[in-house]
């Protein structure tokens, strides 16, 4: 199984720090999460149902009804190369690793291009391409335009574009779930989360967008009831929360900036509204550095590089503050 972010059980373990104690950054979810109501008590007594609002309250959202609700994007990810016909795709990485592995599990030919552009990719001639955005996790973004052209390009050979959309909601000017599926872009696949944006990573609910009979057969693959009641029914609350969701993109906007001015001084790097990408040659020191002070960050030591993500109040602000000034002064 891969590694990622967020296991700060095991990180208090390993630097013998209390759980309560840590500044967890590791993530790239937003730490003022979508505000839960109570719940009715029939979410833990009844069998979820399709028809409660659920989808309809995302084809609102997100602009397009070709969608199925899944538990977790993950589930899409494990599911969906599974689902398509064995062939050559071309992967932007750095990437998410939970894709890669999938698409060679299913017995795919995987072309990693590190740092290629889209154009690069279109010029590999592979029938699909699979690529993050913004990506995670070096935080580069392509835009709607660039994403509608590769798929008007990828389906006149009869190939398909893959967009995880993850992180994209901070920035819904660029996403292109709204044309999945369609006759548009009947081509394009896209997958997005609640986990992120909304903060609710632990509820367990995304959405793919594709053509309806690719749907259907997700949909028998993942099997009955895939996500839960209480979990539905936080999601189409969080879905049509319009108020919410605006004054968030504002509050991200004003913490990323201040993120990276905070991390301007460690190198150049790149971030979106919900995390900041940091390439560096001292990836490993910094994150143990930062790790002994009770901060968790996201080691990619492969690349190398860290991923910071938005302290949730002042004081992990100044803890992380702090931490950066000691580093510096080493």
């Amino acid at each position: 199984m891969l590694e990622h972010g967020g296991r700060l059980r095991l990180a208090a373990e390993q630097w013998g720090i209390p759980l309560a104690d840590w500044v967890d950054l590791s993530t790239g979810i937003n730490p003022e999460a979508w505000p839960v109501p109570p719940l009715p008590a029939d979410c833990w007594r009844r069998l979820p149902e399709e028809n409660d609002g659920l989808e309809s309250a995302a084809a609102g959202y997100y602009g397009n009804p070709n969608l199925l609700a899944v538990p977790g994007s993950q589930a899409a990810i494990q599911w969906l190369p599974a689902l398509l016909p064995r062939a050559a795709v071309a992967c932007l990485t750095p990437i998410y690793a939970e894709h890669p592995q999938a698409w060679e599990r299913a017995g795919h030919k995987l072309r990693r291009l590190q740092g290629a552009t889209l154009q690069r990719a279109l010029a590999a001639a592979t029938p699909n391409i699979l690529l993050c955005n913004p990506n995670n996790p070096t935080a580069r973004q392509f835009t709607r335009n660039e994403l509608l052209d590769a798929a008007v390009q990828l389906n006149k050979r009869g190939g398909t574009l893959v967009v995880d959309e993850a992180f994209g909601d901070a920035d819904p000017d660029n996403c292109v779930a709204d044309v999945a599926g369609t006759e548009a872009a009947p081509n394009l696949i896209v997958l997005r989360s609640l986990g992120k944006f909304f903060g609710l990573a632990g509820a367990r609910v995304g959405f793919l967008f594709a053509q309806p009979d690719l749907l259907a057969r997700m949909a028998e693959a993942i099997g009955p009831w895939a996500v839960s009641n209480p979990s539905r029914a936080v999601a189409t609350a969080a879905l049509a929360d319009r108020l919410w969701q605006t004054a968030t993109r504002r509050t991200l906007a004003a913490a990323s900036a201040r993120l990276a001015a905070l991390l301007a001084p460690l190198g150049e790097g790149a971030g979106n509204a919900l995390f900041h990408w940091l390439p560096c040659a001292e990836a490993t020191a910094l994150h143990d550095f930062l790790a002994q002070r009770g901060i968790l960050v996201r080691l990619f030591s492969d690349i190398p590089g860290l991923r910071f993500g938005l302290p949730g109040n002042e004081t992990e602000w100044q803890r992380l503050a702090a931490a950066i000034e000691e580093w510096k002064q080493r």
